[in-house]
């Protein structure tokens, strides 16, 4: 029999349902991260590609081969980011059956939507990332003869991807609250678990108050997480240069005198 008092049923309910609550959670969890990791793929991807440069001495063919493909990625980005995840699950879990006669597993459904959703808006953010980087690091990488493929993966990328950590961290609090929305499809996830246990008791508040705190430390631990792997990122505030050059005045090699000193 359930308890009169509020914190009372709030532990009735975490002592009969408090490995639902846990699995939920560990499926949200799942979901979100390989969701935010393959969508970050595909916005990289897609980023690299809408940035691609023509250049007038360029042959036609190839104008129109990435006029093309900027104009598919331009239409796929807007049109995931212009429409709610909850409304692209249901067209792509149930209208792939329906159209294309595509029956997905649920578990893949989720993570396939949640990998093209977050990709449409990692798209833009790596598209900003390469254009804030400084253009004369891109042509001088040309003339020290580099291919614009080398450019990319070795002087524009590695400093694009550290000033876009922020917003990868907060796709990832996104989807791990998004997630819930998958419950649509069936998805047994921490807000479809909640649903369950709320309506075998009737009590609505204590449940989603549970989903709450839980939704907060799962957020909450992510964000620490992250923000700890941008300040290793950043590396040390003082370092000393290493050098094997004896005319360079460095730590080790040359040592400053103070005022006053003879």
């Amino acid at each position: 029999m359930l308890p009169e008092s509020f914190w009372g049923r709030i532990i009735y309910i975490l002592q009969q349902y408090g490995p639902s609550f846990l699995k939920g959670a560990g499926n949200t969890m799942i979901i979100a991260i390989v969701g935010t990791f393959l969508g970050c793929v595909i916005g990289f991807a897609v980023g690299i590609i809408q940035t691609i440069p023509v250049e007038k001495k360029d042959s036609a063919v190839k104008g129109i081969v990435v006029g093309i493909l900027k104009f598919i990625m331009a239409c796929y980005v807007e049109v995931f980011r212009g429409t709610p995840m909850m409304a692209q699950a249901m067209f792509i879990y149930f209208g792939s059956s329906y159209l294309f006669n595509i029956n997905m597993s649920m578990w893949f459904a989720a993570f396939f939507i949640v990998s093209i959703n977050t990709g449409a808006y990692m798209a833009e953010t790596v598209r900003g990332g390469i254009l804030s980087i400084d253009e004369g690091q891109t042509e001088a990488a040309k003339a020290i003869g580099m291919t614009h493929v080398q450019t990319m993966i070795n002087v524009i990328l590695p400093q694009a991807l550290r000033n876009i950590m922020p917003q990868i961290g907060n796709n990832l609090i996104i989807n791990i609250k998004d997630t819930c929305v998958l419950s649509i499809i069936g998805i047994v996830e921490l807000f479809y678990t909640t649903k369950g246990v709320a309506g075998a008791y009737y009590t609505y508040f204590e449940s989603f108050t549970i989903a709450m705190v839980m939704y907060f430390i799962l957020t909450f631990v992510c964000s620490r997480l992250l923000r700890l792997l941008e300040n290793k990122m950043d590396g040390p505030d003082n370092y000393d240069l290493a050098t094997t050059d004896t005319l360079t005045h460095t730590s080790g090699l040359y040592s400053y005198k103070k005022k006053g000193e003879d």
